[in-house]
């Protein structure tokens, strides 16, 4: 018998240092509203006068070029609390085309690291698109599409907003789609952005059906917090992991706003529309800790004391580019944040 106890304790013991020998990578995903990044030369058919050197915001060089320092600097530092090579994957929005990418890739900040872009030319008006970014040496681009939102009513047939930027590419060694999205402004009525929920989960779905190990991950400014009608019944996010099943999505946002924090502030009260939610086949549903597979770990908001207005009337604030008329040289409106991934090193 005590014979048999020290073969099980040696066997446990061997376990535990087999356990223990184990080493990961871990992987930062992010999101950025980057607040209005335009150039400033008009593009034809775009509603952009505003931000023209004769324009409400008197958009000249030197104001660009300091708002793609900033950009640059802080999408740069996305992730490193825990990556000081920053973020493989990072969704943009409210960017105005390629050539404001091709300028903010080329910072300082971002060459270094050789992130590259993917961007599709969109229909909205005001010519804001969204974009990703990504470092090579992490992530493998294969395709994108630019989904069109399509109105459901026959009375908005000419209305145009952004659609769902969906970009694939090989991460950690598995087939992974990014689908970014800026759905329709707070000033539109919930219905359009249940409508936009609908759509993108038409849009998992399909991509699933065609390929069930397919990692999924649906970013952007959803303009709703996680307890709204879009991102809780129309995209099917939910709170907790043990209950997502197949098919639903994983929303790590919802107990974060729960406990007072969020991305951008509204008289004093915060929202968290910049999300970033998983397919089921990223989360460790039954808790054992396996991650030989790619596998969610933990998500943040990146509140660093730079993004904050620190003084004034918006003191505790997102520091946005502009406020009240008054150029700040501040980053946007909105907090980035990121999830982080793991898997176990072959």
């Amino acid at each position: 018998m005590k014979r048999q106890t020290l073969l099980i304790a040696a066997l446990l013991l061997l376990a535990l240092t087999v356990a223990a020998q184990k080493k990961y990578n871990v992987y930062g995903v992010g999101f950025y509203n980057l607040e209005n990044l335009f150039d400033t030369c008009h593009d034809e058919g775009k509603n952009d006068y505003d931000f023209l050197p004769n324009g409400t915001y008197k958009w000249d060089k030197l104001r660009y070029e300091r708002k793609l320092h900033n950009m640059a600097y802080a999408l740069a530092d996305m992730g490193t609390d825990m990556l000081p090579i920053g973020c493989a994957i990072i969704g943009v929005s409210e960017v105005e085309n390629s050539r404001a990418l091709d300028d903010l890739v080329a910072q300082p900040e971002l060459a270094k690291r050789g992130y590259k872009f993917v961007h599709i030319e969109g229909p909205d008006r005001r010519g804001v698109d969204c974009a990703m970014l990504y470092n090579p040496s992490l992530f493998t681009f294969r395709e994108a599409h630019l989904v069109p939102y399509v109105p459901e009513l026959e009375a908005d047939s000419t209305f145009k907003t952004r659609g769902y930027l969906t970009v694939t590419g090989m991460l950690a060694d598995e087939m992974v789609t990014v689908i970014v999205c800026h759905w329709p402004s707070r000033f539109s009525g919930s219905f359009y952005r249940e409508t936009a929920g609908r759509q993108v989960r038409v849009v998992k779905d399909s991509i699933l059906r065609a390929d069930p190990t397919r990692k999924i991950i649906v970013m952007g400014d959803m303009n709703d917090d996680p307890q709204n009608a879009s991102m809780k019944t129309a995209l099917g996010a939910k709170p907790n992991i043990k209950d997502v099943e197949d098919g639903d999505m994983f929303n790590p946002w919802w107990k974060i706003l729960d406990g007072g924090k969020g991305t951008l502030s509204y008289q004093g009260s915060w929202n968290l529309f910049d999300q970033i939610v998983l397919s089921s086949n990223l989360l460790d549903r039954k808790g054992t800790k396996d991650y030989s597979k790619l596998t969610y770990l933990k998500c943040q908001i990146q509140n660093r004391p730079y993004l904050v207005q620190d003084e004034g009337k918006y003191k505790g604030s997102p520091k946005r580019t502009t406020a009240s008329g008054v150029w700040l040289d501040g980053y946007s409106d909105h907090l980035p944040t990121v999830v982080y991934l793991i898997k176990e090193k072959p």
